[in-house]
């Protein structure tokens, strides 16, 4: 089998599109992989490669703003058929290579998951492939979905007696074997309209992945993941806290509250446009205080309001005569906002069993996690060590896709480049390739050997 690695580059390198297609040709491309990542604030499209040396390389990428979508669901068809359409074509120009298909993120569709084990009888002999065998498909049948959506049902690691951490256990002796699976669940009915929209951009959808599950894949270490950390994705209307432990994610909770509500708390504040508080926001907002919060006055207004042509709109409430607000002003209400959801990631993280002094530490990204000082805030109000999640220097990622807000995006692209596998469908896929460095699933390469043996000989 042919090892793939992704290709990385120096901390702090980057790569244009133009020196990025250089080195594309220097090495044929066997596969490519399109990606898009449709969120409620912004809606974003990757193209990579693999080359025939196993390299990972990002061709080309594009975003545009949201239409049609509200905290992960689609509201509107037609909207958001355009905007996807719109995304991936960017996308597309940039690679200078069409797609046909794409792999999808799900943030929102009432995302759940939990880990159930099961183990088959041995007896103390060697253990065969046929054994494994009868151990997923045991597995498979043990799966409940109560009305829901299988989203992923991921093999995790086997067990020999109970003992974890077992990759292979073809040969040894036990006489129980078992292993861990990591269920994701979804409601059925906002996935199909997801996979609709995507349908009408006349894409094929590859799959759909959970948006948390991708993030980790481009946010995480591997060592991170076998110790324990927790992933706080922060999006435009939901937030979603995964826990991640012994190498795989072991819960998942939603939050109806994202950096759109920071938004329209700024807008309520103030009686101002949405548009001109999400500017005042990222502008001039910051979770973290500072004395000359109180002497700095920012313009309410933006380069293209007309303002300076005469005042068309009314003042903002509090605002001086030039319509500016203290920063302060806009402090106190960011700060305000990002307690409320900061006690609900805790709340979330003690639901999930994440406390205590070997909790580990917390890990934030999507695009709400740009807010400056947000860590240090976050860190304060939950009392365990936070840090942001960026993406892995790869091979071609633009410097501005490189930042929390396209983590996820980033992450399909890994995910589907990995394909680890999946017990919810009977049909086996073969692969030629195994995981690259630092993929998710360690033990991937074992179950394609296994499926392809089973399937070709």
């Amino acid at each position: 089998m042919a090892t793939r690695k992704a290709s990385v580059l120096k901390t702090g390198t980057t790569m244009g599109k133009g020196l990025a297609s250089k080195t594309a040709t220097k090495a044929r491309l066997i596969r490519t992989f399109g990606a898009v990542n449709i969120g409620s604030f912004r809606i974003s499209a990757m193209i990579m490669g693999e080359s025939e040396t196993g390299d990972l390389l990002v061709l080309g990428s594009g975003h545009r703003m949201s239409a049609g979508v509200k905290r992960g669901y689609v509201t509107d068809p037609r909207q958001a058929t355009h905007a996807i359409r719109d995304a991936v074509e960017r996308a597309e120009q940039n690679a200078q290579t069409p797609v046909s298909s794409v792999w999808v993120a799900c943030s929102g569709a009432g995302l759940e998951s939990y880990v159930f084990p099961t183990d088959v009888e041995i007896g103390g002999r060697r253990i065969e492939d046929d054994d494994i065998d009868r151990l997923l498909d045991l597995a498979r049948t043990g799966i409940q979905p109560d009305g829901r959506e299988v989203l992923h049902a991921q093999p995790a690691h086997f067990t020999l007696d109970g003992a974890n951490g077992v990759v292979d256990p073809r040969g040894l002796h036990a006489e129980r074997l078992g292993v861990h699976v990591h269920v994701t669940l979804a409601q059925g009915a906002p996935l199909r309209n997801l996979r609709e929209a995507v349908h009408n951009s006349h894409l094929k959808v590859d799959g759909v992945v959970a948006a948390p599950l991708a993030s980790a894949y481009a946010c995480l270490t591997p060592e991170e993941r076998d110790l324990g950390v927790a992933l706080v994705e922060i999006g435009g209307d939901v937030t979603n806290v995964s826990v991640f432990a012994a190498g795989m994610m072991v819960g998942l909770r939603s939050i109806d509250i994202g950096s759109g509500h920071i938004t329209d708390a700024l807008a309520s504040s103030f009686g101002i446009r949405r548009s001109q508080a999400e500017r005042l926001k990222c502008v001039a907002g910051s979770a973290i205080a500072s004395p000359s919060d109180h002497r700095e006055m920012i313009p309410v207004h933006g380069p293209n309001d007309g303002w300076e042509e005469g005042p068309s709109l009314p003042l903002a409430r509090g605002a001086d005569e030039k319509n500016r607000v203290a920063r302060a002003e806009i402090v106190s209400v960011v700060t305000h906002r990002l307690a409320q959801l900061t006690q609900e990631v805790g709340a979330a993280l003690k639901e999930l069993g994440f406390t205590g002094p070997g909790a580990g530490h917390v890990v934030l990204t999507g695009g709400g996690a740009e807010l400056a000082g947000l860590a240090e805030f976050v860190q304060g109000g939950l009392g365990m060590p936070v840090r942001l999640g960026r993406t892995a220097a790869l091979r071609g990622l633009p410097e501005a896709h490189s930042s929390p807000g396209f983590a996820t995006l980033a992450g399909l692209c890994l995910y589907a480049a990995d394909d680890p596998v999946d017990i919810k469908s009977h049909k086996a896929r073969r692969q030629d390739v195994t995981s690259p460095a630092g993929g998710m699933n360690p033990f991937a390469s074992l179950f394609r050997l296994w499926r392809a043996s089973r399937e070709y000989f």
